[in-house]
């Protein structure tokens, strides 16, 4: 099994379409005794939160956000953690909004010594 995902900050690898995540967006994880969650903000995202589960490498969560049009969207995600060579993690994401339209894949790696923090807007 990859390592915790406790205390780790995350970035996607790309933009996504307008009005989520995208490269700008940083996700805090955090995990304890098989539970997942994060908080998530940047980019067109004004704030986000994900809550879920893991069991060996396969994380199953639920995600909610506003952005910064005032829209508020979620849906479900089932990712696979991976460890890189260099010692990072990624996740491998597959999506799908459920208040929304839409579905598609995505990756989000770890921030290089987790020197990045999520901010948050106030307001």
């Amino acid at each position: 099994m990859a390592r915790s995902l406790d205390g780790l900050v995350l970035a996607p690898v790309a933009d996504q379409a307008p009005g989520q995540v995208g490269a700008r967006t940083r996700f805090a994880y955090h995990e304890r005794d098989g539970a997942v969650w994060a908080d998530y903000a940047g980019g067109d995202v004004v704030r986000g939160h994900l809550v879920g589960t893991r069991e060996g490498d396969r994380l199953d969560f639920r995600y909610v956000q506003l952005t910064s049009d005032g829209t508020t969207s979620s849906g479900h995600c089932v990712s696979t953690v991976v460890d890189l060579p260099d010692g990072r993690v990624r996740l491998d994401e597959s999506w799908e909004w459920e208040s929304r339209p839409g579905r598609g894949t995505s990756v989000v790696e770890q921030i290089a010594d987790g020197v990045e923090q999520v901010t948050e807007h106030d307001g």
